[in-house]
């Protein structure tokens, strides 16, 4: 019950998540708006999404890296645009996606 729980959370989220950056690539406010939806928002929900699924990672090393990946994305979400770091989120995103693709089951 707490597993489908979960999965169901993190499926709010995600979907969520797709909804903000949909609403920024399509530009249907403005580019302030646009700008926190899909830069800000959208990675804020990514980020919580692998904290929840953290725990249910198979091994433990890939545990930490996914909850390492949520805490890039969050913190990523947090810097300026301009500034030297903010990459860090997008290598959160990309390591979260890394991480949950390979603790599928075979």
């Amino acid at each position: 019950m707490k597993d489908q729980q979960q999965r169901s959370i993190q499926g709010i989220l995600s979907i969520a998540a797709l909804i903000c950056m949909a609403i920024g690539w399509f530009n249907l406010f403005s580019p302030e708006v646009n700008h926190l939806l899909s830069g800000k928002v959208f990675y804020i929900l990514i980020g919580a999404s692998f904290f929840i699924q953290a725990p249910t990672m198979a091994n433990k090393n890939f545990m930490y890296g996914m909850y390492a990946a949520a805490g890039a994305c969050v913190l990523g979400a947090f810097l300026p645009a301009d500034s030297k770091l903010s990459y860090l989120k997008t290598i959160g995103l990309l390591a979260g996606v890394i991480l949950s693709i390979s603790n599928r089951r075979q």
